[in-house]
């Protein structure tokens, strides 16, 4: 075991209040961080101002500062406090700028306070663009030909040698802001006004529009040791925020060799840079060649490392936070498995699909396109065994539609505009040009989307319209289910009911399994209560357990509905356990607290729906189910539920109707 020179008293920077880009996966991360010292016996101290958070409960840290994240303010509570460290990498961008500031006007340094982690010099290295893409230059890792400028003129001169049209990318900045791609001289003059009156700097890019975009999480420990902890793909491809983006872990459309390229290349970077603790690098990928180059990296726990924390089973903000303290990674078991060491890498034997959630309908005259700067308002996380079942799953996760409905609900007028110039509807304008008879290379060419993705929501629309046809028997049953297809869809595609389908399919005895994420894909025996619902199996995973109480959760995060209910959610699930009750927690955020490994007993990653919801009450035949936690979603559910013999906690569904 390494010895450590364990600090007494830490300070932890939060994210303050929630943003688009910077939203409840920090208080995730945050809330992480501050477990990972306690067992330490380490002093705790917070600056968030978020009162809806998890992290800001008195039961967290020592002490809490309900204060603005600013230099000045954090430099008030350094004074009082005599922190011994200073951890910024668990508050997003906000925490990371304002730690940087403060270095600059000689705070820490005034106070002797010593940043965790990863050094600052490592941190401005990435957050720098012009100081980022000479350092990769020099270790012959490649990177977009860029410059770096802090005037107008300058970027113009600039574009000009790269030749239109170009990438713009603000330094410091958050969610993608003041970034796009600009096809004329009249267009790049405007950009670089607006941007330059924001940030001190942009880089004016080659543009890769077109390009695949693919990340890797990467830990490394202060002893060189380095994994890759998950990577992922993203189905749209360049020119889209990936905080836009539709994205699948692992990587769907990279060869072996591909792979493991790009992986070599991320620890390659990962250890120049200096990094200690979890970071994620950002390729863009030629479809066409063995081509890439290296985006970004992000020094620091993000929304991605939140989404691949939960899609592997692996805890990085814990194991970041233990890193920061000076441990290796031989030194830490996976606190999720309990049966292996942290170096070792997961291994899937399922897919995870993130998929983001807008609200851009309750914005007058807003811009529904999507590209490089981040709209979207909160995401979700499907599990299965298929790319159809997830992306299935994951749209109605999204409450935002269901691509096997096309033909049904055909509201996007000019489907073959919104391809080219994709909006928040992209993935069923994609669908309901494939149902109109257009081919998947026509598709291809004007979106850009691997033809495997178009090929997979090929798949989907050709099985709608066989289940329109002909009879549903126990194979077309099974079939449908496997591609992600609900019984309510199923219902609406032959004119049924949801109730009706769901008796044919009981009767057929096409019914669904519980699996576990091991994240060994059986390699090893792991005990997770990481579960999730398929029909792509024969048994369960685990056995039905005993004095349970079920809470709901709230689903994607959107406007009027966020991180609170996410804070309620624990404290229910406290309470149950307080109480000698098993907590069963059904949730699809992958931001959240309450998808957090050691938050419940049994966490089902697993749509919000009647279906769903019965599947799992009908499996663990629990005491009871809660519903008035996770705000509007499960509560429009309580009728529906107690009608199907479900026993809700609480006030009656027919008060909560009433109401």
């Amino acid at each position: 075991m390494t010895k450590l020179k364990k600090p007494k008293k830490v300070l932890i920077l939060g994210s303050g209040g929630l943003r688009i880009g910077q939203a409840g996966e920090f208080d995730y991360s945050g809330s992480q961080a501050i477990k990972a010292l306690k067992e330490e016996g380490i002093n705790t101290v917070l600056i968030n101002p978020n009162i809806a958070t998890v992290q800001t409960d008195e039961d967290m840290a020592d002490e809490i500062y309900f204060l603005p994240i600013t230099k000045n303010f954090v430099e008030r509570v350094i004074k009082k406090e005599k922190p011994d460290a200073l951890l910024l990498s668990f508050g997003g961008q906000t925490a990371l700028n304002v730690g940087l500031e403060l270095e600059d006007a000689g705070v820490l340094k005034k106070f002797n306070v010593e940043v965790l982690g990863t050094p600052t010099e490592s941190i401005r290295l990435t957050e720098d663009r012009h100081l980022f893409a000479e350092h990769l230059r020099s270790i012959d890792i490649s990177v977009a030909d860029s410059v770096a400028v802090t005037t107008v003129e300058q970027g113009m001169k600039a574009a000009k040698r790269i030749g239109l049209p170009v990438m713009l990318r603000s330094a410091f900045s958050l969610g993608g802001e003041g970034s796009g791609v600009v096809k004329t001289e009249k267009k790049l003059h405007a950009r670089l006004s607006e941007a330059l009156s924001n940030v001190p700097q942009v880089l004016v890019e080659e543009s890769l529009l077109g390009w695949k975009e693919v990340e890797y999480e990467v830990v490394r420990d202060n002893q060189d040791n380095c994994v890759t902890v998950c990577n992922m793909e993203n189905l749209d491809p360049m020119g889209i925020h990936t905080g836009e983006s539709i994205v699948v872990a692992p990587s769907q459309t990279l060869n072996n060799d591909e792979y493991h390229m790009l992986r070599t290349v991320a620890i390659k970077a990962v250890r120049s840079l200096d990094i200690v603790g979890e970071c994620n690098i950002q390729y863009a990928l030629n479809p066409k060649s063995r081509e890439y180059r290296v985006i970004e990296v992000n020094a620091r726990l993000s929304r991605s490392s939140a989404l691949a924390s939960k899609a592997t089973g692996y805890p990085l903000a814990w194991v970041a936070a233990k890193l920061a303290l000076g441990y290796t990674m031989l030194d830490l078991q996976n606190s999720v498995t309990q049966s292996t060491s942290s170096f070792f890498e997961p291994a899937l034997d399922y897919l995870a699909l993130k998929i983001p959630r807008w609200d851009l309908k309750k914005f007058k005259d807003a811009d529904r396109r999507i590209t490089t700067e981040m709209k979207s308002v909160g995401e979700i996380m499907a599990l299965g065994r298929s790319f159809q079942e997830v992306l299935q799953k994951g749209l109605r996760m999204a409450n935002t539609g269901a691509i096997g409905l096309v033909e049904n609900d055909s509201s996007i007028e000019d489907y073959l505009d919104e391809i080219k110039h994709p909006t928040d509807q992209r993935v069923f304008a994609i669908a309901q040009a494939l149902a109109a008879g257009h081919s998947v290379k026509e598709i291809h060419k004007l979106s850009k989307i691997d033809p495997w993705f178009i090929e997979q929501i090929k798949s989907i629309v050709n099985l709608q319209k066989e289940i329109k046809k002909e009879p549903l028997t126990k194979d077309r049953m099974l079939k449908a289910k496997r591609y992600g297809f609900s019984d309510e869809q199923i219902a609406r595609i032959k004119g049924s009911t949801e109730k009706k389908i769901r008796a044919k399919r009981k009767q057929q005895k096409v019914l669904p399994v519980v699996k576990q994420v091991d994240t060994l894909a059986g390699e090893f025996p792991a005990k997770t209560n990481y579960l999730y619902i398929t029909y792509h199996g024969t048994e369960h995973d685990i056995e039905r357990g005993k004095k349970q109480l079920i809470v709901l959760g709230s689903g994607p995060y959107r406007i009027g509905s966020s991180v609170e209910f996410d804070w309620c959610c624990v404290q229910a699930v406290k309470t149950i356990n307080d109480n000698g009750f098993k907590s069963i927690m059904i949730n699809c955020n992958p931001e959240t607290v309450s998808t957090d490994y050691d938050v419940c007993d049994r966490l089902y990653f697993e749509e919000l729906s009647m279906e769903r919801v019965l599947d799992i009450y009908e499996f663990e035949n629990p005491d009871g189910l809660i519903v008035s936690m996770g705000g509007q979603v499960p509560n429009n559910l309580a009728v529906g539920l107690e009608e199907n013999g479900v026993t809700i906690m609480g006030t009656s569904p027919s008060d909560i109707d009433r109401a």
